[in-house]
């Protein structure tokens, strides 16, 4: 601390009243401070000044107290500093002048009063002398005598002097007491006081003063007013009682302190209760809640702490802290605390225990351990689960969300905080904190606190999350500095309870022994004062508990107290022979193998500590208990971990072995209170005594802190880096004013205001600053820069940003420190053997304290000699050699005898183990591959405590005598021989038969994993590798768990660089499954080989776990042949001038272009007269944004004006760009042009006609494939003269596939019509796009690939990694840089953030908007009045949504309504709100440009592969393209998050063009069924002819590698594709879609044509075929005990096992939604045993929740009991997902049962399709279709539909048959519907068709109801069906013949189908299907209708007929059986979308 300038010099004169030399008249005059200058320095000068400071400021002294105290301080003889801490101690800081005047004038104050003294005192002598000679004065009172001066001599006799001596020896004592006071006292009478009556009266002040905190207020003087709080309870003795100075502290009130020759003690009384206040009511558990005294059973009523704070603890969510004496009830404070959490979510008896969690931070493991006993015990009825988290206990994921309060150590607690991945949503559930002994702050751990308490404050502050704190500690002097930390309302949650409050009053004694620490004389003197306050307890008649430090002392301590007694003749004392239970217990005590224990036992004493075995503890426990054993020597895990009191306690020595700190250290305070917990036992005495003994040096230490004398102190400056590079890791600081204010949540800061000195801080600095900014902003700047040097984190001084790198994240999440960091920096390399990385971990920080002690030297060496494997650098004599040795000796497993030595080896292998990981980490972070594997091996060695070159098999728990005998065959008998071998071949290995199964079994379960790896080309400098990875071993569950962690990685072994990495869990749910990996990796270069490829790289497989489980194979790159470019790649921009729209020569086209733009942009002039003036086919590469939707459009008006009556096609892939292109033309292009425009997707399909009036189809890739498979029959494909496909760079994605057939059928159907269709192809830059336009028939002419570079807005692109295993914590952290990026990059520009799911646009908003808050601006985002915005979110329906766009911030994405989404943008473009988080759709559906794009995440959850993948780097580039608007920007911003392990291949690839390959080869199946199905191909050679119009077949060529050729030669080629070729067939063949003939004719199969037809995959038909059987039906038989719903399910089950559903999105964590819906819904995953119910599942008794069919059965069961309670909106639009897929595959079932001729499935299958669109259950009424109609209606006592008669209505038909005034009257009649209900009921009623049916057999009469006919001959049976009534909309809008279906999600219309068979023997002979729409025959190859006279039965045939809307008529075919007699058939029509309008007619002949 700086000191307050003074105006006495360093040698400054020491004034004492003693010096009367000095005239007054010869000292110069002291004159006031300027300002002052009338008034001298004088004692009025002085005394003014401190009236004047009492008023402003109120103290307890009056002003001659402030002023006695203040000249008290500056005359005594101490230098300035101290002088000056003094002043403010008293003071405070609310008057700096007056600290500063008396500093400066302090010499001349101090002269001019004291003069003033002497001169007072002349005149005294001067009266004296006067009244002696004046009579008359001899009654005035006399003056109290001066101190004598002079010389003066007395003769004393020996016996006085004794006396004397001892009186004084008393008085010195009692001085030490009093000497502050007798100070006060003199410089009181040189002021001209009365220092007596001051003296009386401080006394009584301290005394009033014992009630109030030690805590600074506004002024924190000594004397400063403090405010009085509620609940603070004081007896008003206590300590916290200040001096004169503010620096004293009087002990309380009837302390004795003795000092002896060889101790000195002291002796403080119990404290006396705190009297009962009128408002304390003790709380009776009976007065509780249920909730409460469900776990206060056995209780009667809290005591009376507990009382005190129910109130507050119970009924409130305040944050608290209780500061009670040990044992005053603290845990069950804290359970008051955890059951108001729990009430909280507790509903009529159940708890919603997956809602929260609650963590108690417990200082020590021994005592987390027992909070969790006690917890469990008490909560378990309520269903808590209470587990421990800590060093020695971790918890699975599985367990953590299992569990409702965890109990951990504040390390813990902190490691699990400070990670931004991983465990977050942990710490976000987290609602009460609770932290025991947090006084513990003023320690070493104390920073740790402070660090998890902050922290905790901000995520409450942020998140505006309501998480509550709880402090529990031991009574604390400065107990509100610490509430006011922990956010403590100190009128309601501070509670401070005296001494006074402890059950059992405790007498402390203190003895300083005067010996030096350690000695031998301190041993001994030690010993004889334990014995001599041993033996007079047990004299007593007392036990005493003796606790000493470590194990060997219990037994030497025992010994000692023994042979004392036995010296002193007093072994009778402790003897318990005359007890009556002595007898029986001794023989308990004989079975005991501890020696000790039965030797001492007879003696009366015992022994006790965690080395003994659990019964001998459990003994001496019981005989303590008993009074069986008078003195019990133990250690400090007694006092922990049981509760096992004694009368009196002795702390013998405080000396504590610390293997951290590698010394002997104090024991800690805690300890010391937990021992003394144990003092009293409240049912036998009505107090406890507790004996500290430790050194004289130590003894002030000990009663300061045990009285509470000290305020705690901060410890957390010491780790301000470490605990700053934490919250940059964790991304909670991003930069120093986020910093600055991080420290103003710490404890430091709070002491840093209220005791400014202790941390350095001067006067100035805090009088300037009083919030400390700049000093906070200064530790901050240093502690950063220390990061920055050491590449933690990246520290911009100008901008103050901070950011992490890998090796700050790193030391934070493995709790190392910045020190050690620096030490790995300078010593790591790339190459290191283990040797050297044990030495560079030795040289961690962390060992630093590691002590070299002579007494350990010999039994080191023989360590280094004898259990060394490595050498050891530095030898013993060294710290890091110490710690090699000792690492080495613990792997070894050595025995070592030391003590100390076996603290330090247990202390350096727990940190090894840790600091090992973090070094791993830091090497794969760097890609050091050799130096990984040895850390790697290194980390599992010090683990599992096994070198790596022992057996494998020393990891199984085998027998110590097996291992031993495999440890000679290690070398030569690895794991893959003992394979081979037989058990009994292994036990004559190990020489032990029956061993040999064993080991067999081991063997087996040993983890090894095969790899096989295939490569393929990307680029010419980047590798794709697959990888499929197979376990190779048995799974045990006690072995293995629920997963194996491997480590897979690439690495070059020339380089020694590990070129990718990942981190592998293998499951046990999927382990026998092969697991495919695909990952890229840089192509290496090589010095070695002329074509600069290495020979091979290596793949390798480490387990994480197992110690020589590892797989390494090479991949050779002999074959590998890198792509070749045919083409320059990269069309070069001109420099042209921009062409103006007249160029166009069309004055309807220039006037389109000129609302929008007058000049073309450099890429669209550039192309121009290609498009526009040529018909050549075209490839158009360029960035998006580059204007190509305008190079679509030149092309699309060329062919309108060249080709007027031609239809042009735009094909893009996805609904989204569809709909934008759609919306985009109508409204610019359309009516102005005079064409037609029809938009064809799944979601929208018109009718025919206004497809073939249609100039423009607008369609995706899909539609357009399933529309021109039938080219041969629609003439609008031949009329096709442009095919313009955009982003044909998809070619290489999933769909692709797609594109490529389209693509290659149109140039097919080009070469067959003779009629040219030209292609013009859209995309981004590519790699290879001379092989594209190879393709696509380009020339020169027509190819233009422009660079990236190449765009109207230039482009700056960022690119971060972020690390961390697990995918949703690796986007939490992403949020924060997120933000930073907007604040960055675009603080007031448009934003768009690209996240991968719908549920991440909700959080990132969330946080965003956190983080909006935290800088106390919410709204920045929002760009318009908020009560505009509030009428807007009127009509919002989703919340999330609603929630953000308040703030500034719109959501989009595909589960949003249309009207929402609609919003969303609107707002956006129109710069209402900045910014916009959409998934990626939104990259290609709407062009909505912005300044800055955040890509956050390039990962999405794929079902299939039940993992995360990449992006497509296509999503990427066009997610990126959205950068930078044309019309605003100079550029624009793309900030690209992604993990840290793919950094490197998107700086590759967003910066270079994209190759694209085909991904034909991976589905040619249905492709090839399409074509053999329209009968393009015939044979094989027709196959071969197809793919050569493909794109496959040029990539082939050009990269054989990739697609597995040979080489390039056409012989390879041929090979490949003829292979191709034969898998593919048959694959086709085994599926019944096409049959082959003679090996080389394909035919198709009428189930290869229904999958043409409905466009399904051909596995799809596999399935259908194999699992439609005949008899299903749709209900069951009541009466035979059936289900209602029959078969119902088991049809559901074969809908959704179709193949279509594969792609069905099953996001993360989904498969536990499926299973809390499936528990909702009647029809489980398993309900029979066949196979028909088993998603995906491998064993019966398992199911796979994340199964895409499992979820599609369960959402469309849902559907269909109107389950509206879906786990999240994502499963609503899933929903529609499903039944968008549901009527095609349902359509293709009903044609697969036709074919097979099964009737009763085909009417089954019917009847599921009509409750699929009405989402009705089978079992249903009828009656429910019509709308308001609830099934409560129909029940007997709900009145129902009766007729005018009152008869029951059942069924539907019914209803709808009646006349119209008679249904009328039947709806009126119902009950509880308003008007407007029964109308739309009687709209939807007269809408419903009935059909009236009639038919006759051509050719054939009726008689009598019979139809005669001839056997054997074929008859068409013409039908035909009219309509009762027309049919009238049933709503406006609705379209013609539209059904009413409210919960279908797209508009169906009605249709029919004709089934004609006999249903007693369940043959279906034709079935026809018939709508009111159908006109024209272009569609009549539909195979239902060719299959319709086919399958099982007589065969005809027949064709179907038109009919006017309300007619319909159609004709089938039968062939009449050969025997003469009479037969009954049957006419179905069935409805495809109503239930209950079925109607069945009997066919009747007679054969004659």
């Amino acid at each position: 601390m700086a000191p307050i300038a003074s105006a006495s010099s360093s040698n400054e004169v020491l004034v004492d009243e003693t010096d009367t030399d000095i005239d007054p008249a010869d000292r110069p005059a002291a004159r006031a401070p300027a300002g002052d200058a009338s008034q001298a320095l004088d004692r009025e000068w002085l005394l003014s000044r401190c009236e004047l400071f009492l008023v402003d400021n109120p103290m307890h002294l009056s002003a001659e107290q402030l002023c006695t105290d203040i000249f008290s301080i500056l005359r005594s003889k101490r230098g300035d500093d101290d002088i000056q801490n003094a002043l403010v101690d008293l003071i405070g800081y609310s008057d700096f002048d007056l600290v500063t005047t008396l500093l400066t004038n302090r010499q001349l104050i101090v002269d001019t009063i004291m003069a003033d003294a002497m001169h007072a005192r002349k005149q005294d002598e001067i009266s004296v002398a006067q009244h002696t000679r004046d009579p008359d004065r001899a009654s005035a009172p006399r003056q109290p005598a001066r101190p004598a001066y002079g010389a003066q001599v007395t003769v004393l006799s020996e016996s006085e002097k004794q006396k004397i001596k001892a009186l004084r020896k008393e008085w010195r004592k009692q001085s030490k007491q009093t000497s502050d006071e007798l100070e006060s006292v003199s410089s009181a009478t040189l002021l001209g006081f009365d220092g007596e009556r001051l003296r009386q009266a401080r006394a009584e002040q301290l005394l009033a003063a014992g009630s109030t905190p030690l805590a600074s207020n506004k002024n924190p003087g000594a004397g400063a007013t403090a405010p009085q709080y509620p609940n603070v309870f004081q007896s008003g003795t206590g300590s916290s009682m200040l001096s004169t100075f503010g620096t004293k502290i009087a002990l309380p009130q009837g302390t004795v302190r003795v000092d002896e020759k060889d101790f000195e003690e002291i002796e403080i009384p119990i404290a006396k209760a705190v009297p009962v206040r009128t408002t304390e009511k003790r709380i009776l558990i009976s007065d509780m809640d249920q909730l409460a005294q469900t776990v206060f059973k056995g209780y009667q009523s809290l005591n009376r702490v507990q009382s005190i704070v129910y109130p507050i603890a119970y009924e409130t969510n305040e944050n608290m802290l209780v500061c009670a004496p040990t044992g005053a009830g603290k845990t069950d404070v804290a359970m008051l605390t955890v059951l108001r959490t729990v009430s909280q979510y507790y509903d009529y008896g159940h708890v919603a225990r997956e809602k929260f969690k609650i963590v108690y931070v417990a200082p020590m493991k021994a005592l987390a351990a027992e909070v969790v006993r006690k917890f469990s015990s008490r909560l378990s009825s309520l269903g808590i689960k209470v587990r421990e988290l800590t060093g020695d206990m971790q918890l699975t994921k599985a367990e953590i969300l299992d569990t409702q309060m965890i109990v951990t150590t504040p390390e813990k607690w902190d490691v699990v905080t400070r990670k931004s991945v991983g465990d977050a949503e942990l710490s976000q559930k987290v609602k009460l904190l609770i932290i025991d002994e947090v006084h513990l702050l003023h320690e070493d751990r104390g920073a740790v606190i402070e660090s998890i308490v902050a922290r905790t404050l901000r995520q409450v502050e942020s998140s505006q999350s309501m998480i509550r704190i709880v402090g529990l500690s031991a009574t604390l002097p400065n107990y509100v500095d610490v509430a006011q930390f922990l956010g403590v309302n100190p009128y309601q949650g501070l509670f401070f309870f005296d001494a006074g409050f402890r059950p059992v009053p405790l007498e402390q004694h203190f003895i300083g022994v005067k010996a030096k620490a350690g000695s031998q004389a301190c041993q001994t003197k030690m010993t004889d004062i334990c014995y001599t306050k041993v033996s007079d307890l047990v004299r007593e008649g007392h036990q005493v508990m003796i606790f000493v430090h470590s194990r060997k002392d219990t037994v030497k301590t025992a010994q000692a107290m023994r042979d004392e007694a036995l010296n002193h003749n007093e072994l009778g004392l402790f003897d318990c022979t005359a007890d009556d239970q002595y007898a029986l217990q001794l023989k308990e005590v004989q079975k005991s193998k501890n020696k000790e224990l039965k030797e001492l036992y007879t003696t009366g004493f015992g022994i006790h500590h965690a080395g003994m075995l659990r019964s001998d503890r459990n003994l001496s426990e019981r005989l303590f208990e008993k009074g069986l054993i008078k003195v019990l020597c133990c250690t400090a895990t007694l006092a922990w971990g049981v509760n096992l009191p004694a009368y009196a306690v002795i702390i013998k020595g405080t000396q504590v072995y610390n293997a951290e700190k590698g010394a002997f250290t104090d024991l800690s305070i805690l300890d010391v209170l937990q021992i003394f917990g144990r003092a009293g036992r409240p049912q036998f005495e009505d107090r406890g005594v507790g004996f500290i003994l430790t050194t004289h040096d130590k003894l002030t230490h000990y009663v300061s802190s045990m009285t509470q004398q000290h305020p705690i102190e901060s410890s957390f400056s010491a780790n301000l880096a470490d605990n700053l590079n934490a919250e940059i890791s964790l991304g909670t600081v991003t930069n120093l004013d986020e910093a600055v204010r991080w420290l103003s949540y710490t404890y430091l800061y709070v002491r840093m205001r209220k005791n400014p000195f202790q941390y350095g801080l001067d006067w100035n600095e805090l009088h300037n600053d009083p919030m400390l900014a700049s000093r906070r902003r200064d530790l901050l700047t240093a502690a950063s820069r220390t990061l920055h040097k050491n590449q933690m984190i990246v520290f911009d001084d100008r901008t103050g940003y901070l950011t992490s790198k890998d090796l700050g994240r790193i030391a934070s999440n493995f709790y190392i420190s910045h020190s050690t960091i620096e030490i790995f920096n300078s010593m790591m390399r790339p190459t290191m053997n283990e040797a050297d990385v044990l030495a560079m971990l030795s040289m961690s920080n962390e060992f630093e304290n590691i002590r070299v002690r002579n007494e350990e030297l010999v039994e080191m060496k023989g360590l280094l000699k004898n259990e060394c494997v490595c050498a050891v650098k530095g030898g013993t004599d060294t710290s890091h050699g110490k710690t090699n040795v000792l690492l080495q000796s613990y792997i070894s497993r050595a025995y070592i005898e030391d003590f100390a030595l076996v603290s330090d080896t247990a202390y350096v292998a727990k940190n090894a183990s840790r600091i090992l990981r973090a070094l791993f980490e830091i090497a794969m972070s760097r890609n050091w591959g050799p130096v990984a594997a040895v850390i790697l091996s290194l980390c599992k060695t010090v683990d599992k405590r096994m070198w790596p070159f022992e057996h494998p098999l020393s990891q199984f728990d085998l027998p110590a005598e097996i291992v031993g005998k495999l440890q000679p065959h290690a070398e030569r008998m690895q794991i893959e021989a003992m394979r081979e071998m037989q058990p009994s071949e292994l036990g004559d290995l190990v020489r032990h038969h029956r061993m040999g199964e064993t080991l067999a079994r081991c063997v087996k379960q040993f983890p090894m994993l095969q790899l096989e790896a295939s490569i393929a080309p990307i680029t010419r400098t980047v590798l794709r590798v697959t990888l499929t990875v197979l376990a190779d071993f048995t799974w045990a569950d006690r072995v293995h768990g629920m997963s194996e962690p491997w480590w897979i990685w690439v690495e070059d072994p020339e380089h020694a660089e590990i070129l990718y990495s990942e981190y592998f869990l293998l499951q046990k749910r999927n382990y026998t499954e092969p697991q495919k990996l695909s990952f890229t990796v840089p192509i290496p270069h090589s010095t070695s080989t002329t074509d600069g490829l290495p020979p091979q790289i290596f793949i390798c497989a480490l387990s994480d776990r197992w110690i020589g489980a590892e797989t390494r194979i090479p991949v050779s790159f002999k074959h590998l042949i890198l792509p070749e470019l045919n083409r320059a790649p990269h069309t070069d921009l001109l420099d042209l001038l921009p062409l103006p729209v007249q160029a166009l020569d069309n004055e309807v086209l220039e006037d389109l272009c000129a609302k929008r733009f007058q000049f073309f942009n450099p890429v669209q002039t550039q192309i121009f007269h290609t498009l526009y003036h040529t018909h050549e086919n075209a490839l158009i590469g360029a960035p998006t944004g580059s204007g190509k939707t305008v190079a679509a459009e030149l092309a699309m008006w060329c062919a309108f004006r060249d080709f007027p009556k031609s239809k042009v096609v735009y094909i893009a892939p996805l609904k989204a760009l569809v709909r934008e292109r759609v919306q985009d033309w109508r409204s610019r292009l359309t009516h102005a042009m005079g064409r037609n425009l029809v938009e064809l997707t799944g979601d929208v399909t018109p009718d025919l006609a206004t497809i073939r009036n249609a100039d423009i189809i607008v369609t995706t890739p899909e539609k357009w494939d399933g529309i021109s498979r039938g080219w041969q029959n629609r003439k609008y494909v031949t009329d096709v003269s442009l095919v313009i496909i955009d982003e044909i760079h998809l070619l290489g994605g999933d769909r692709g596939p797609i594109l490529e057939v389209i693509v290659s059928r149109m140039n097919y159907i080009s070469a067959r019509t003779q009629r040219g269709i030209r292609i013009v192809g859209l995309s981004t830059a590519l790699a290879n796009a001379g092989d594209l336009a190879d393709w696509l028939s380009i020339s020169n002419v027509g190819l233009f690939n422009f660079r990236h570079s190449v765009r109207p807005v230039p482009l700056e692109i960022y690119i971060d990694g972020y690390p961390g295993k697990h995918y949703c914590p690796r986007m939490i952290s992403m949020n924060k840089p997120t933000y930073a990026a907007i604040m960055t990059h675009s603080p007031d520009k448009p934003v768009i953030v690209f996240v991968s799911s719908r549920r991440q646009t909700r959080l990132t908003a969330q946080d965003l908007i956190t983080f909006c808050g935290n800088e106390d601006n919410p709204r920045r985002f929002l760009r318009m009045p908020e009560d505009e915005m509030e009428a807007l979110l009127l009509n919002v329906k989703d919340a999330a949504l609603k929630m953000a766009l308040q703030f500034g911030i719109g959501l989009h994405h595909a589960g949003l309504i249309e009207t929402d989404r609609k919003l969303s943008e609107e707002l956006f473009v129109n710069g209402k709100i900045q910014v916009l988080v959409a998934t990626s759709t939104l990259a290609w559906g709407v062009n909505f440009p912005a300044h800055l794009v955040v890509v956050k995440g390039t990962e999405f959850y794929d079902a299939k592969t039940k993992g995360y993948v990449d992006f497509p780097i296509t999503d990427v580039l066009q997610m990126m393209g959205r950068a930078g608007r044309p019309q605003f920007d100079d550029s624009g911003v793309a900030v690209v998050l992604v993990h840290d392990i793919k950094k490197n291949f998107y700086k590759k690839f967003l910066h270079e063009p994209f190759p694209v390959e085909s991904s034909l080869h991976t589905c040619l199946e249905d492709h090839f069924n399409a074509e053999i199905a329209s009968g393009t191909i015939r044979t094989k050679q027709d196959a071969m002819d197809y793919l050569t119009w493909t794109y496959l077949y040029r990539r082939v060529r050009m990269n054989p590698t990739y697609y597995g050729a040979e080489d390039t030669t056409d012989a390879s080629v041929e090979i490949y594709l003829s292979s191709l070729i034969e898998d593919t067939l048959e694959e086709l063949k085994f599926a019944e879609c096409i049959s082959i003939v003679d090996d080389f004719e394909v035919t198709p199969t009428s189930f290869g044509k229904i999958a043409s037809f409905y466009y399904l995959r051909y596995k799809t038909i596999g399935v259908l075929k194999k699992r439609l059987v005949r008899q299903f039906r749709t209900s069951g038989q009541k009466a035979s005990g059936e289900a209602t719903d029959g078969d119902y399910p088991k049809l559901l089950r074969v809908l959704t096992d179709a193949a279509e559903y594969d792609e069905l999105p099953v996001r993360h964590n989904e498969d536990l939604k499926n299973r809390d819906l499936e528990q909702a819904l009647p029809f489980k995953a398993k309900v029979a045993k066949d196979e028909q119910n088993a998603f995906d599942a491998r064993d019966a008794h398992l199911v796979q929740y994340d199964s895409p069919h499992l979820k599609a059965f369960l959402l469309l069961q849902a559907h269909l009991l109107r389950h509206d309670q879906l786990p999240c909106s994502d499963y609503h639009t899933d929903t529609i997902s499903v039944l968008d897929q549901s009527v095609r595959v349902m359509q293709a079932m009903i044609d697969v049962a036709v074919l097979q001729g099964h009737l009763a499935t085909t009417r089954a299958l019917a009847h599921v399709l009509q409750c699929i669109k009405q989402a009705r259950w089978v079992s249903d009424s009828t009656l429910l279709t019509l709308p308001h109609v609830t099934p409560a209606m129909l029940l007997d006592g709900g009145g129902g539909f009766r007729d005018r008669a009152g008869r029951r209505i059942e069924h539907l038909l019914q209803v709808v048959s009646l006349p119209t005034e008679e249904m009328e009257f039947v709806v009126n009649s119902l009950e509880g519907l308003s008007a407007a209900q029964r109308r739309e009921m009687l709209a939807v009623a007269a809408a419903l068709p009935v059909m009236a049916i009639k038919y006759e057999i051509v050719g054939a009469a009726s008689k009598e109801g019979r139809w005669t006919v001839e056997p054997g001959r074929v008859y068409t049976v013409n039908l035909r069906f009219e309509r009762a009534r027309p049919y009238r909309p049933w709503k406006t809008g609705a379209g013609q013949n539209q059904i009413y279906a409210p919960k279908f999600p797209k508009p169906q219309t009605e249709a029919w189908w004709v089934v004609l068979g006999d249903e007693r023997l369940d043959e279906l002979w034709g079935l026809k299907r018939v709508s009111a729409g159908a006109r024209g025959n272009e569609d009549n190859n539909k195979p239902g209708n060719a299959a319709g006279n086919g399958g099982g039965g007589k065969r005809g045939k027949g064709s179907s007929g038109a009919a006017a809307p309300e007619v319909l008529s159609t004709s089938m075919s039968f062939e009449t059986p050969d025997a003469q007699g009479e037969y009954d058939y049957d006419i179905f029509l069935i409805s495809d979308g109503y239930r209950g309008l079925d109607q069945q007619l009997p066919l009747r002949i007679r054969v004659v």
